[in-house]
């Protein structure tokens, strides 16, 4: 993975801007830093503070600070926590780096260039609030509030999201942990079981755990990882199925080199054969299941023959894994996964993995599908109004959904395509919060003539990402270690007898440098001045949380005496609900027009010559959030691809090489990367880590490192039940001292 991680590397790069800063009245300009935290201890004030909830990814581990006079100065676990405990993640400790990073937006600016390619004005909070008010409200006015699109995404962009979609009554809102991520999922479970998974699997009591595309180990979600690690010290069996030799999968008992886009065809075929072998959970099937004998009829002609000639993978090793899950059930963990929109056909596989979950019999017993039983606290924000369904993208003329299992929001595509071509009606006005859409959708230049053809553009973040360059005005955002935010509810990550839940709100450990403003603030402000004054729930974020910790008895000063965190009795997580089914076949899907059981939809090959481009996570950054992390770059600066060695040695490859990239389409990656040959990945395939390869030259650190894959993504599948992307159907060829290379395994 091109880790480059030493002691002494990371030392030094730890305390390198550090050490610089009382060394120069440029850098503390710059920073807003005036003391070194590197002052000897008694000098100044030395207390650890309470109430953090990180925000470097969205597992959101809680935390307690190390200060240092007014400096925060090291991150750590809480020890009070039930959840991760004093662990936190790399990226977790990296959070002080992320704080006072030189590159960090500071001002409110307005771009007097042109989008794309901006030139920065500093101007005043009340200047740009203005001009954000006054711009959205004349786009409301004359288009509508169907006028407004909004991208949002992390925890600061609900209360902005719910002000627009709920009180403006725009629908036109895209959140990326939906329509790029986990959407699908959710509403593919909906479907089966009647409710969203999460990823709350038993793991520490399973038998086997069963991990089809799910990179645990390179996500380094901490209690997650507990989870998974206690489980395999309790001598748990781990299956993998994945193209790619994860990190995951170099702990497996079996590996299964799937490939790219057949899993359903594999996951239809072990169920067949446990089924037709009575080698099913029939009591379970017959308490809880619904539909399975349609189920049962519509899977039979997957026979382990028939899916080892789409899977490309042994017959044997099919039955190998369909034994061992039969011969564990019914405590197997069968992971849900995470980020799941891959190849357009993704509705169906989920339902799949969920369908094989009830055929297990393994929904709420020790080892298997558990929910996550959380406390409730208050959820104050703007009222919700009704503004009927009339400009919904998502209902066609005939009142029928467009998507009948979108995720919440409205499918990115659909207000992709009707902002560039002005029908039904048109779309000028784009709210970015928090997300990347350059980076986080498909069709780069698609994203980029959407933005080009609005009349205003707001963005709203804490880092110079690429977005950030096609704004109009630019608000900087206080950090997740600086502002009053949600309040993360859990519940005891391994499932002991006495089972325990936590109430943990975000409370700043250190105060906003520079002109840093957060989101009820910036909101509220806006909603003012477009005449929406009378709708605003709450006056401070400080408030909000309050408000939402008093529904449940509870204060933030009860909460810091109790060290940040309130732990409550919880409830028993295996009690299986009175209602509870698992729909085998569901009539409603197919009265939709979609297969009503779950149905395998083969998806296009490469061409000849080129490779399917695949993508994922690595331990040490979280997409492009942290690409400007001086730490975590200094782990792992670039995303080299890796390629087939066989491949490799075909090409005259080898490790090292400098290398760039030409799709099927023609487009060319605008930076390079280094070659890492492996038999860990299949040949018609190669991968890298996301993320890379920053274009905004604000980024002083990530600019240009690395390869952005999604400038790859030019050809857009949709998934056809939810109306998200597939993310994992373009195909790459290599580009070295100006050659292309044909990649012969896809001949």
């Amino acid at each position: 993975m091109a880790f480059k991680l030493t002691r002494r590397n990371f030392l030094q790069s730890a305390s390198l801007a550090a050490v610089a800063l009382p060394l120069s009245d440029v850098i503390a300009s710059e920073t807003g830093i005036e003391a070194s935290p590197f002052e000897p201890k008694g000098t100044v004030k030395d207390e650890t503070v309470v109430g953090g909830v990180c925000e470097m990814c969205f597992w959101r581990c809680q935390l307690v600070g190390k200060k240092r006079g007014d400096r925060l100065v090291k991150l750590e676990g809480n020890p009070k926590s039930i959840d991760n405990g004093s662990s936190i993640c790399a990226r977790g400790n990296a959070g002080v780096q992320l704080l006072y990073d030189p590159d960090r937006l500071k001002y409110p600016l307005k771009n007097v260039g042109e989008r794309g390619k901006p030139k920065w004005k500093r101007i005043s909070w009340e200047e740009a609030l203005d001009e954000c008010g006054s711009k959205l409200k004349g786009i409301e006015e004359k288009y509508g509030p169907q006028g407004i699109c909004m991208f949002p995404h992390g925890s600061s962009a609900k209360y902005p999201m719910h002000f627009f979609e709920r009180t403006v009554g725009t629908h036109n809102v895209s959140e990326a942990s939906f329509f790029q991520c986990r959407g699908i999922r959710d509403t593919a479970y909906v479907a089966t079981i009647g409710m969203a998974p999460g990823e709350f699997v038993d793991m520490p009591n399973a038998k086997v755990i069963f991990l089809l595309g799910s990179h645990i180990g390179e996500n380094i979600h901490v209690s997650h990882v507990k989870r998974y690690i206690k489980g395999l010290q309790n001598g748990a069996k781990l299956i993998v199925v994945d193209p790619r030799y994860s990190a995951a999968a170099a702990k497996s008992d079996i590996w299964v080199k799937i490939k790219p886009g057949t899993d359903t065809a594999f996951l239809l075929a072990i169920m067949n054969y446990m089924i037709a072998n009575d080698k099913y959970n029939a009591d379970f099937v017959e308490e809880y299941g619904d539909g399975f004998d349609e189920f049962k009829a519509g899977i039979t002609d997957w026979t382990l023959e028939k899916a080892a000639k789409e899977c490309e993978i042994p017959a044997e090793q099919i039955k190998e894994v369909a034994e061992l899950l039969a011969a564990s059930a019914p405590s197997v963990s069968i992971h849900p996964g995470r980020h799941v929109s891959w190849y357009g056909n993704d509705f169906q596989r989920q339902r799949a993995l969920a369908c094989l979950t009830g055929v297990l019999g393994a929904f709420f017993v020790k080892g298997g599908w558990v929910p996550a039983k959380n406390p409730k606290v208050g959820k104050m924000s703007w009222a919700k109004k009704d503004h009927g369904d009339e400009h919904n993208l998502n209902i066609d003329e005939e009142e029928e959904l467009r998507f009948p299992f979108s995720p919440p929001g409205t499918p990115t595509e659909l207000i992709r395509d009707t902002a560039l071509s002005g029908k039904p009606y048109p779309i000028k006005g784009c709210v970015i919060w928090g997300q990347n859409p350059i980076q986080t959708i498909p069709g780069q230049e698609k994203m980029k003539d959407v933005l080009r053809q609005m009349d205003f553009v707001m963005c709203v973040d804490v880092m110079p990402t690429d977005i950030t360059m096609w704004a109009d005005i630019l608000l900087p955002e206080s950090s997740y270690l600086e502002r009053y935010d949600l309040i993360k509810t859990g519940t005891q990550w391994d499932f002991a007898d006495s089972q325990q839940q936590f109430i943990a709100p975000r409370i700043p450990l250190v105060e906003p440098m520079f002109e840093r403003k957060d989101q009820v603030y910036i909101t509220n402000e806006i909603a003012k001045r477009m005449g929406y004054a009378k709708d605003i729930p709450v006056n401070s974020n400080l408030e909000m949380v309050e408000k939402n910790l008093a529904e449940v008895g509870l204060s933030l000063d009860q909460i810091i005496k109790e060290g940040g965190i309130h732990v409550q009795k919880g409830e028993n997580p295996y009690s299986m609900p009175e209602d509870f089914e698992v729909v085998f076949y569901n009539e409603d899907i197919e009265d939709a027009g979609f297969p009503g059981i779950p149905t395998y939809q083969p998806v296009e090959q490469p061409p000849k010559g080129f490779a399917r481009l695949l993508y994922g996570r690595v331990p040490v950054h979280t997409f492009n959030r942290t690409q400007n992390n001086v730490w975590l770059n200094k782990a792992m600066p670039d995303n080299p691809v890796w390629i087939n060695d066989e491949i490799a040695k075909t090409l005259g490859l080898q490790d090292g090489d400098v290398v760039g990239f030409i799709n099927q389409d023609g487009i060319k990656s605008r930076t390079t990367t280094t070659i890492k040959t492996t038999p860990g990945i299949r040949k018609d395939s190669v991968y890298m880590a996301h993320g890379y390869g920053s274009a905004n030259p604000l980024m002083s650190i990530g600019v240009n490192a690395g390869v952005d894959d999604t400038s790859l993504m030019s050809k857009i599948t949709i998934d056809p039940e939810t109306g998200a992307h597939g993310m994992r159907n373009n195909f790459i060829q290599l580009i070295k001292d100006d050659k292309i290379l044909a990649i012969p395994a896809s001949v």
